[in-house]
């Protein structure tokens, strides 16, 4: 299939140490996922899985909103991720849902069909009060893929899940917030400053602290958790020498200075 002409596929970059952020970029399409993108999101979460040092990943877009979710153009058509690799979708976002550090989705202006769950693999999502959501696979006759589904009811509850997938409605960002799908919502000129701040606390934790509780927390509400694994993760941590280090600065007063070790 032909690359689409405007824009391009999702970019990683790394701002600073520690941090990536991968940027979805092709605004004036609203940033519709093509698989192109998708396979680009793939390798993105592959190559930062095996990151060293990494310690928390943001998920932007550039232009007027943040997804309109998949191309439906490419539904039903031959040689394309719909059509030849129905799983392709799924496999992206859970890929972005298992990497190993915290993640946190920017969102502004909308987050659309596919996109909806996108955000929601990742660990944090910060909206500004402009933001409007919508599912719409019942409408159009799409039954939404499992693990999508598996992961609003673990996340959200399954009301919450419910009332995004079979009524279709716009949801606005107080909604949104009430519902648990976002975590805070700001102005749009405060957007930036508060996915900062958050982006700030999570670089400060220990890293294997964080992601050892980000599986956790995952296997738990999934419950797929194994209490052997999860004592395994305690001990781990219970040894490390970052845990000396917190302690260490805890007593003298000063910021830690975490090796992830």
């Amino acid at each position: 299939m032909a690359e689409p002409a405007e824009g391009g596929p999702p970019r990683l970059d790394f701002p600073a140490p520690g941090r990536a952020t991968i940027t979805l970029a092709r605004p004036a399409q609203l940033n519709r996922l093509h698989r192109a993108d998708l396979l680009a999101l793939q390798a993105h979460c592959e190559r930062l899985a095996a990151e060293p040092g990494l310690r928390v990943v943001v998920l932007r877009a550039e232009g007027r909103l943040f997804c309109a979710g998949f191309n439906l153009t490419e539904l039903g058509s031959g040689g394309t991720a719909a059509a030849d690799d129905p799983q392709l979708f799924e496999r992206t976002v859970d890929a972005l849902a298992a990497l190993p550090v915290p993640t946190l989705a920017r969102l502004h202006g909308g987050v659309h069909g596919g996109a909806v769950d996108l955000a929601l693999a990742c660990d944090f999502r910060v909206g500004d009060a402009g933001l409007q959501l919508r599912m719409p696979a019942a409408r159009i006759g799409l039954h939404y893929y499992p693990g999508g589904l598996r992961r609003a009811v673990s996340r959200l509850g399954l009301a919450a899940a419910k009332r995004l997938f079979l009524l279709a409605e716009v949801l606005d960002a107080a909604q949104l917030r009430e519902l648990g799908y976002l975590d805070v919502v700001v102005a749009a000129e405060a957007l930036d400053a508060e996915v900062e701040r958050i982006a700030a606390a999570l670089l400060g934790g220990a890293p294997l602290a964080l992601s050892g509780m980000k599986r956790s927390l995952d296997e738990i509400a999934a419950g797929t958790a194994d209490a052997a694994v999860l004592a395994l993760r305690v001990q781990r941590c219970a040894t490390s020498t970052d845990l000396q280090e917190g302690l260490a600065a805890l007593a003298d007063k000063r910021p830690p200075r975490f090796e992830g070790r």
